[in-house]
This record gives C-alpha cells, structure tokens and sequence, in this order.
C-alpha cells in the first residue's frame, strides 16, 4: 500500500498499520523527511483534549496516551504539564462548567480552578482578570516533528520505506480500483491508497475526481522577545514549565518556548487560501505552510494578551508566523474511502491534537474492516452534495475558523449560505411565522409564531438560559396540541431512497436485521449493523411492491453503505429520491378525522393497521402513505412528489381547519419522540453499541437467516448486556439538560447523556443516558451534572407516554 505524505498522520499512521502486521507500506512525501513543509512543520503542538464531541475527545485521548510514551534519541516527544482554559466573563465561566461536564462524561480528568489557583498554575496571568479556569492535568505540549519522526523509524523498522521529494503527479485506476500512485521520479503499484496530506488534500482528490472538501486557512502564531520572567526558569530540553493557556474569550492561546511566550490567535479575519496557490517547497520562502505575518491583523489579539499576561507590557512580537491549517465545514477531519474508487482512502484535515487517535482508527479500519470508534461524524461521505460546493465549503470552513473558540449552543444554526434546501411547505411555513433552524443545508421549522396565541402557551413551565436558547413555550403547546387534535409535521428533511430490481429483497435481507420477506403494503423498522453487531444506522423499510422497497435512513452515509454492497450484476437499483419527494407527518387522535373524507382509500385500523403502507390519492394528490409515528400518535407519513408538495400541504390545512389543525416544529417533535423512547440514531446509539443494549433486540431476527453482523450477535440478549441507554426522568422542571452531560451514581461518574427534552405530555423533564447496566434499574436514582450543579434524576421504564400503545394503534 502507499501513502501519501509524511506529515504526523501519514507517520502516525504507518506505524500503527505495521503494528498491526501491514509492513508493505511506501510512504511518498513531496518535501524532505521530516520537515515537509506541511501544517506539522509548524504546528506549535498543542493538545486540548476536551471537545463536546465524545469520538474527537478519544482521538486526543489516544494523542496523548501514546506520544507520552514515545520517545526519539532519548528526548520527550510529549510533556503532560497540563492545559487551563480561563474564564474572563461570566457567559465563559458557565461554558467552563459545561466543558468539564464533557470531560467527565468522556473519561478525561479534569477540575474547576478559583483565580488563585489559577494563577498558581500559572504565575504569569493576572489573577485580578479571571473568574475561574478549567484544568486538565493530562493535557500537554507535543513535538509535532519528533513524534512523526519517532513513529517513522518504528514503521520503518517494521519495513515501511519513506521517500522523500517525490512529489505525486498522479493516480492510476483499473476499472473502478486504485491500481498505482504516480511520482515525478517513478510509478509504485499499489492496491490500497490513502492520502494523507492534510492542506493540498483537494489537488490529490481532483487526481481520483474526488471532492475533498477542505480549505486552507491561515491562523497567526507570534513569539515575543525574551522575557526577564522566565530567565533561567526553563530549558532548551523541556522548553516549558507551565500548563498550556488558552484565554478563550479572546481567541489566544499560550505556550513557552524557553524564556519568550508564544501566543497562538484565531480573532483574526479569516484568511482562506485556495490548495493550489500553496507553493512548492523547493520555491516557498520559508515553508509552504507559513505565509508572512500581517502584523495589523495581530494588533487587538496582543492587547488582549499583554491584558491577561501584564509581562508581556515590557516585551514585543519579536517574530510570527501566518501558518496553514486545513478547515472543513463542520470541523472535523475527512476519514474514509472514496465513494467511486475502491482502495484510495483519505485521513485529511487532523490536527495535532488527534493524529495518533486517527491513525489508530484508520489502521483498525483498514486491516480490521471497521474502525473500533464510532466515526459518522467525520467520515468523508457524511456531506450532502449540496454541502460539498466550493461556495459552501469555503463559507462554512471560515465560519468553522471564526467559531474555534465561540460558545456555541448545541441548536445554534450557521447564518450562511441560507436559505439552501427548502421544502415545498417553505413559503407557507414562513406565511405562519416558521422559526427556521439548519440541518444538513435543510430550513427546518422548530416552532411557529402563528401558534403563540395557543392556550397551551400558558402551561409550558420557564427553564433555565441555557436550554431557553433557539426553544420557545410555543413549541410545548403544539407538543400538547398534537396529542389532543393533530399537527402536520414537515418530515422531507429525512433521507428516502427507493430500492428496486429483481434481487432488491435478497440485497435488503441481508443488509438488515429485520424480517423483510412480507407482502406488499408491509413496513418495518430494522438495523444496519457492522460486522461486530454495532448499529451503524436504523431504518424503516416498507415494501411497495414485489422488487420495489421504499427506504427511510439516517443521512448519506446509509446510501454509502448500500451501495458499496450492491451486487455486482445489476440486480439492485439504488436511488436517493429525497429532492424529488416530500413528506408530511399527519398525527394527532383526530388525524383519520381529517384524512378519510379527502380520500376514497379506507384508512381505518382494520383496513390500514400500523406499520402498513398505501399507496392513495388524497384531493387530487397521489400519495404513498405509511401508518407510522415517530411521536407515538394514530397517523400517516404522506410522501409524494415535490411538485405536488404544496397542494398537498394546502388541501390538508384546508381540511384540517375544523379540526384544530396545527403546523408544528422539529422541537415538539422531538419531545414527543422522546415520551416514546423512540432512538435516534448518531445521538442515542451508534456503532459503538450492539441493538440488545440500545433496547432495540425486537428489531432483530436471529431466525430469518443470514445477515451482516449476525455472527457476532450470537449469544447475545438484553440479559447478557453490561450496560444500556436508560430513561431518566428529572423533577425540577426548571432544569432541562441538552446532551453530553455526565451521569453520576453514588457520587462517580458512570455514564452519559445522549438526548434529552422536557416531555409537555407527561410534565416532567427527560434524558436518555448510556449507564451500567447494574445502575439502569427502574427507580435507582441518579444525579447529572449540568454546568457545575448536579441535578437529581430517576432511572424510569419506559416508554414514560402511552406505554400500552393504546393511542398509536387506534
């Protein structure tokens, strides 16, 4: 196999390959070895572990555990001194609080700090600035080019060979397989690609004819002279003596380099460079990755520096850099196999912080088959189309930039490019006051103004700040109206592919856990799983006719899946029909009220039960209509084409006036579904769980035959589980959590929150928690820690609404 680039994660990642017995490895690197001029060249090293992202957290988790055991000629290549975050505002210190509720939620030792200790920790900062700071004792400093360096001569050897100024001119294919790798000196056979480097990701891309979307972006990292301060308080072996510094509010961040400080800026503008403007590092001044220094962009970040480190008044910027960095739309690295070429894989866009953890998953990707961590949330293929433009890349990556150190709601929405996907239903959303949300470049209606009037308005009980952010009462009355009347819900945001051809049963069988072999008109919901039985996605699946399966899935990383398995023979279509259809959920106890006298189409129980699927015409719109409800109320989703969207949308509102109808948002919903104990999969389960401890075993069929992933459930049941996602349900109203927060018993931290709601229905707050499965015992109680206080909470059966399933089946 060959890589390409021998940055920190193309040498991270040919030593844990090696490790792992795959020892014909060719590392091709355009620049010298092992300075190359890329980001790790320059890279300051740094590594803050604690991110709200429970996957990122254990690459920098992983970072760290195995660079503070590697050394090279004797010298360190990682120093845990501890990284303190400090708070100069309120809002910062709050945000503290919730940070160290992640890091406990994710394993990672860390403590609150008053401005004295902080100043102990750190003698240089003012005291008289801070409110508090978050310190992680396991944080530290890494020396970018020795820990590549190190990790290279291990792989070498274990027989990996590491050529420097060969530069990658080209990608050969044989059919739809990577076939060799290119060079300006020689061509190197190759059944297994995976490019590795990181900024000029989208030349080699354009090699395969693959998007990869990253942008480059410069990020300012200045030293100053040297400080009288640190005379003789460090050396040139360890270089620092204090834990790393980051002052947040201001976007800075510090570290010592012997006696000068160095401080790291991200409240610049943006400063977005395209791939292909990245020179050549035989022609670079310096280095590709560095640009000069704009020092008027630099100006404000030194005042808040010399402000929080009243040494600095007396020093300087003696030298700085403009460094490359590789942005993405959403943050995270690009991992993964190009959707269209067999065998050329990416790791792009990892930083520092998660080199070895990433290596470490690519590696078990690779030889394993799957990685041992839950990886959706930076797979390469996890983007829309709409989301991999050029325009919406280079927009989102520099909002990603500006936002690197902002306090960010988990709901908060990006402004730009908006609106991008609307659904038929928009302008009539927007006609009843829709308050938009984003997901997946789809306007989402969370609550409408036209139901403030409500009286259920009144019922919905104030809660705390933080969860009132991007929520409104509207959103619980049109919860409780919903359960008294009905509402139409807009359901088009939600990925649908149709699955047709003469083996389409045979294909679906075996992808899924379910019993998919009924008759026309059936749905089910079944699982995706991996090899080792995680749930890598759920579905609903309903057969409309003998070859021809309608499915609803979780996002583009389902489509990937499929078709990467598809039969070769062309006995199995796959199509995304998402843009060309929509969808409105219609539920409520009087939703048949509604429906019936606009169709000559009987759907009564006994004609139409649950999980069945018709197609009908409703007014003069054709419709495929499927008795299912994520809400847990008696109703429909109507799917039909996006041309007959708003007639649709217009003869139910129409029909549905004498009814009470409602329009009603993603955030009733939500609650609704979570009354239910409906899972949501990427928040609730992933593939880091089997379906017996996400409580999803009834979607599995050990006797229908063979399926993926059903070696590795053998043995296994709900009995035989050691932990599972439970049902809390919180008493103080005030106090709704919002996901990721740790849950204590008996005073440790045994698990964590995934998703969570006030249930409008049942009066009392909610939160689904993964825990021991010894502590998810129905009425053993339990605290979460939400921004530093702990909230009580009970463990409770579920489903809390309609356990009997009286309402949904009527």
């Amino acid at each position: 196999m060959v890589l390409i680039g021998a940055g920190i994660v193309g040498c991270a990642l040919a030593d844990e390959l090696t490790a792992r017995g795959w020892t014909d490895v060719t590392v091709l690197e355009q620049g010298p070895l092992f300075a190359t001029g890329g980001s790790s060249s320059h890279a300051p090293g740094l590594v803050f572990q604690t991110t709200g992202c429970r996957t990122m957290t254990s690459f920098a988790k992983y970072t760290v555990e195995k660079y503070t055991a590697l050394t090279m000629d004797d010298q360190w290549c990682f120093q845990q001194l501890g990284g303190l975050e400090v708070a100069t505002t309120p809002e910062r210190w709050t945000d503290i609080k919730r940070r160290h509720g992640w890091a406990t939620s994710w394993g990672v030792e860390s403590f609150l700090r008053d401005p004295e200790e902080c100043a102990r920790l750190h003698p240089l900062l003012d005291p008289a600035k801070v409110l508090g700071g978050f310190h992680i004792p396991g944080d530290g400093i890494a020396k970018p080019l020795r820990a590549a360096e190190a990790q290279a001569r291990r792989a070498m050897e274990r027989g990996a060979k590491f050529l420097a100024h060969h530069k990658v001119t080209g990608v050969e294919r044989t059919g739809r397989r990577v076939k060799a790798v290119v060079t300006e000196h020689d061509t190197f056979q190759a059944d297994i690609v995976v490019s590795c480097v990181g900024m000029w990701g989208p030349r080699i891309g354009r090699m395969v004819d693959l998007d990869i979307p990253l942008i480059p972006m410069a990020h300012q990292y200045a030293k100053t002279a040297p400080l009288p301060a640190l005379k003789g308080v460090n050396t040139e072996l360890s270089e620092m003596s204090k834990p790393l510094l980051r002052h947040q509010d201001a976007d800075l961040y510090f570290r010592e380099h012997v006696d000068r400080v160095g401080i790291g800026a991200y409240g610049h503008r943006p400063m977005p460079i395209s791939a292909d403007d990245i020179l050549d590092f035989d022609v670079a001044p310096t280095m590709p990755s560095e640009i000069a220094f704009t020092p008027e962009d630099f100006e404000t970040s030194w005042d808040a520096a010399v402000d929080l480190l009243p040494v600095l008044a007396d020093s300087k910027v003696e030298e700085g850099v403009n460094g490359l960095f590789s942005f993405t739309p959403d943050g995270n690295p690009l991992l993964g196999e190009h959707p269209g070429l067999s065998g050329f894989w990416v790791a792009e866009a990892v930083w520092i912080t998660h080199s070895a953890g990433v290596a470490k998953a690519m590696a078990e990707w690779l030889v394993d088959g799957q990685p041992g961590i839950d990886l959706h949330g930076c797979d390469l293929n996890r983007f829309e189309d709409v989301q991999r433009s050029p325009g919406y890349v280079h927009e989102r990556s520099c909002r990603a930039f500006v936002e690197v150190y902002d306090v960010l709601h988990p709901l908060q929405p990006a402004e730009n490019p908006r609106p991008l996907r609307t659904s038929p239903f928009y302008e009539r959303q927007r006609e009843l006051g829709a308050v938009f949300l984003e997901a997946s470049g789809w306007e989402r209606p969370h609550w409408y103004e036209a139901n403030a009037s409500l009286p259920e308005v009144a019922e919905i009980p104030e809660r705390n700040e933080w969860a009132s952010r991007f929520w409104s009462p509207i959103a619980g009355a049109e919860a409780l109206v919903a359960r008294k009347r009905v509402a139409m819900f807009d359901m088009t945001a939600l990925k649908r592919l149709e699955v047709s051809g003469p083996e389409a049963l045979t294909f679906l069988q075996t992808m899924t856990t379910n019993q998919l072999d009924r008759k026309p008109g059936a749905v089910v919901y079944t699982l995706l799983l991996n090899e080792d039985g995680g749930v890598r996605s759920d579905l609903t699946v309903a057969r409309l006719g003998e070859n021809r399966f309608q499915v609803g899935a979780n996002g583009p990383l389902d489509l990937d899946w499929l078709r990467r398995r598809m039969p070769p023979n062309g006995g199995v279509h796959i199509t995304d029909i998402t843009p060309g259809t929509c969808c409105i959920g219609l539920w409520g106890p009087l939703a048949r009220d509604l429906l019936q006298p606009l169709t000559r189409t009987d759907f009564s129980h006994e004609a139409m039960g649950y999980f069945k699927a018709q197609e009908a015409f409703i007014g003069e719109v054709p419709v495929t209509a499927m008795r299912l409800s994520y809400v847990g109320e008696l109703g429909w989703e109507l799917y039909t084409t996006a041309d007959m969207g708003r007639r649709l949308w217009d003869t139910l509102w129409e029909a549905g006036q004498r009814h009470g109808v409602i329009a009603a948002g993603r955030s009733a919903f939500t609650s609704m579904r979570l009354e239910k104990g409906y899972r949501s999969w990427g928040a609730d389960v992933t593939t880091e769980h089997d379906p017996f401890e996400a409580g999803l075993g009834f979607a599995v069929r050990m006797n229908k035959g063979y399926f993926h992933g059903r070696k590795a459930l053998e043995g296994r049941s709900e009995g035989t589980v050691s932990r599972k996602l439970a049902c809390l349900v919180i008493d103080d109203d005030y106090q709704v959590v919002m996901g990721s927060e740790p849950v204590f018993a008996g005073g440790v931290p045994v698990g964590y929150v995934t998703s969570a709601a006030r249930g409008y229905s049942i009066g009392k707050n909610i939160a689904y928690a993964w825990l021991p499965a010894e502590v998810a015992v129905e009425g053993a109680p339990v605290e979460i820690e939400y921004f530093g206080d702990r909230v009580q909470a009970v463990v409770s059966s579920e489903p809390l609404f309609d356990p009997e399933m009286k309402r949904i089946r009527s």
